[in-house]
């Protein structure tokens, strides 16, 4: 019995031991079969500055007899080569090959180098500047590529071991591992924001590089760093470059446009609004002529679904929509006055690249107001509302952001067109009870909610 028990608890032990054993014993393996398909990228781009020499210098004290250059030379262009240095990977045999915008962006020389020496000339095929995202070209002459296979940045989870490769700071195919730290992260860089966050080492020079699982897939491209902080790397999910390279392929991305203003929804609004939790996308103005309003969306819709599936939030939607191509019909189902409606929208093409998701809504209740004139309706180019003449500091509405100036447009989903209709509409709301504002300022609506004091 004594070595029985001897036995089990060896067993136990081992067993204890395999798994807080931290990780894999070693990364040699997936550096072996993947360091092949990485590659080293550096650019030039010439600049052309006028510059000062100590000749020119001395001239601007002494004048132009000081003898040196000749006059005519004095403040001619000249021309700056600015070199710098990224990284990529292999996606196809004939040559194409992944890598950041921000390393390609404006290069007048790419030169594309593999592990094995091999050194060619790349040129651009597509760029993305909102999700930073380039396909480059090299034509390998005989030479064999060695490919990376794209793996499920949906299936990735929080905890999943992750190794870099890639040319940081010059030192080439450096090897970094680590776990993705988190998902979905948001840093402001633009509309379609949605990075994997790694304490995987990453520095400059690992842009454009690939960051890959254990089974040696690339799960995300290595993008950005906060510069003052440690163990904070982010890359842009693999999934959304497969979504993408289609359009990278034909030389432009071109983006799906509803013309929409969008708002995140809170407890507040989620009551407000008769949702059961705060989920979908609050509809906080339309653009006129725009395809949303030409199909009939309406501020103060809540769009729940695309086409059937679930919108979680409004950042959702604007990804979402960013991936569809201009052109495409599409069906919002949206609660509109506690009702699901469905709507179906021609979508157009994204012109610019600012975002379109209003973060934090800045509008808020009135405690004052006042009846807007015919003259004032006309300038402001809407059909009713009253005007926010004052606001007490302490109140509900003061704190939710809503300031002197503003119009409100419509009370709970009810519009408003004079102080008298408003009056009646907002004692009708108990104490306690969630008020929704629809307010319009700067030329667009949004809404606020609170509750009642």
């Amino acid at each position: 019995m004594k070595k029985i028990s001897t036995l089990i608890l060896v067993i136990f032990c081992v067993s204890l031991t395999t798994a807080f054993a931290g990780g894999p014993e070693s990364f040699s393996g997936i550096y072996k079969n993947t360091k092949d398909s990485v590659v080293n990228i550096s650019t030039t781009k010439v600049i052309t500055r006028r510059g000062q020499s100590p000749d020119e210098l001395f001239r601007r004290f002494f004048g132009d007899n000081f003898p040196g250059i000749p006059n005519e030379q004095q403040g001619k262009p000249r021309e700056y080569k600015s070199k710098a240095l990224g990284s990529g990977f292999i996606i196809d045999k004939s040559g194409l090959i992944i890598t950041n915008n921000h390393v390609v962006d404006g290069a007048d020389e790419i030169i594309v180098k593999l592990n094995d020496e091999h050194k060619f000339d790349a040129k651009v095929i597509g760029r993305d500047p909102l999700t930073d995202l380039a396909l480059i070209k090299i034509e390998p002459k005989g030479v064999m590529l060695h490919t990376l296979p794209l793996g499920d940045s949906d299936e990735a989870e929080i905890g999943d071991w992750v190794v870099a490769i890639g040319n940081p700071l010059g030192l080439e195919w450096t090897i970094t591992a680590g776990i993705i730290s988190a998902k979905k992260r948001v840093l402001g860089s633009g509309p379609y924001d949605n990075f994997l966050q790694t304490d995987a080492s990453i520095n400059p020079g690992n842009s454009g590089g690939p960051l890959i699982n254990m089974d040696g897939e690339v799960v995300a491209i290595n993008t950005a760093i906060i510069p003052s902080g440690q163990g904070l790397g982010f890359a842009v999910p693999v999934n959304m470059l497969k979504e993408l390279l289609p359009k990278l392929k034909t030389g432009t991305v071109k983006r799906g446009w509803l013309g929409v203003m969008v708002q995140p929804i809170d407890e507040k609004l989620a009551k407000g609004f008769g949702l059961e939790e705060p989920k979908g996308a609050l509809i906080a103005d339309v653009t006129k002529g725009d395809p949303a309003e030409v199909a009939g969306v309406m501020a103060g819709d809540v769009v729940l679904k695309i086409n059937g599936d679930e919108i979680e939030d409004s950042k959702e939607l604007v990804n979402k929509i960013g991936r569809m191509s201009p052109g495409e019909s599409i069906t919002l189902t949206v609660l509109r006055d506690k009702k699901e409606k469905n709507i179906k929208v021609k979508l157009g093409e994204r012109k610019d690249g600012t975002a379109e998701v209003n973060t934090e809504p800045t509008v808020d209740l009135p405690v004052v107001i006042e009846s807007l004139t015919s003259d004032e309706l006309s300038q402001l180019g809407i059909p009713g509302g009253v005007k926010v003449t004052g606001v007490e500091g302490d109140s509900n509405a003061y704190e939710a952001g809503l300031r002197r100036g503003m119009v409100i447009v419509a009370v709970n989903h009810e519009q408003v067109n004079s102080s008298e209709e408003f009056s009646k509409k907002y004692k009708a709301v108990k104490k306690g009870d969630v008020v929704v504002l629809q307010v319009y300022t700067a030329g667009k609506t949004n809404f606020i909610a609170y509750d009642k004091d």
